[in-house]
């Protein structure tokens, strides 16, 4: 992983179940990551409910997507997040996740929902000031 953003897009019409998979994935700073998603035109930035824990302590509320609170600037992310189509005329998803940390002796917990404009054809993996960046790690997706 690179870059401020991992953006999967195409994404097939009638996805109902999308799986994120972190391995070894860490950042360059301090800002938590997050999980936008989105229709064909962009991932979507606003009307998430929802919030994220990390276990060792911290907990945030999100709503410019499904926030991963971690610890420190030293965390490393490992496990899966599961977005799920709980509403298709609605274009609502719901997300749950738990990741463990290997730099130390922590979990990240994050769940939440948020309806979109039109049918899910993105996932986006950023951070919450938009800047920091990623610096090691791989990430990838799965869908059904």
């Amino acid at each position: 992983t690179s870059g401020v953003a991992i953006d999967f897009t195409g994404i097939p019409a009638g996805t109902k179940f999308i799986a994120i998979h972190f391995a070894g994935v860490s950042g360059n700073g301090t800002s938590n990551p997050l999980i936008q998603i989105g229709p064909a035109a962009a991932p979507e930035t606003t009307g998430y409910h929802g919030s994220g824990v990390n276990q060792a302590g911290g907990t945030a509320n999100y709503t410019t997507g499904f926030g991963i609170n971690q610890a420190s600037a030293a965390s490393i992310f490992h496990g899966t997040i599961l977005l799920f189509l709980e509403n298709s005329a609605a274009f609502t998803w719901t997300c749950f996740g738990i990741l463990g940390q290997s730099n130390g002796a922590a979990g990240n917990y994050v769940g939440g929902s948020k309806s979109l404009a039109a049918e899910l054809t993105q996932v986006r993996i950023t951070f919450v000031n938009g800047s920091d960046a990623f610096d090691a790690g791989v990430i990838n997706v799965s869908y059904n």
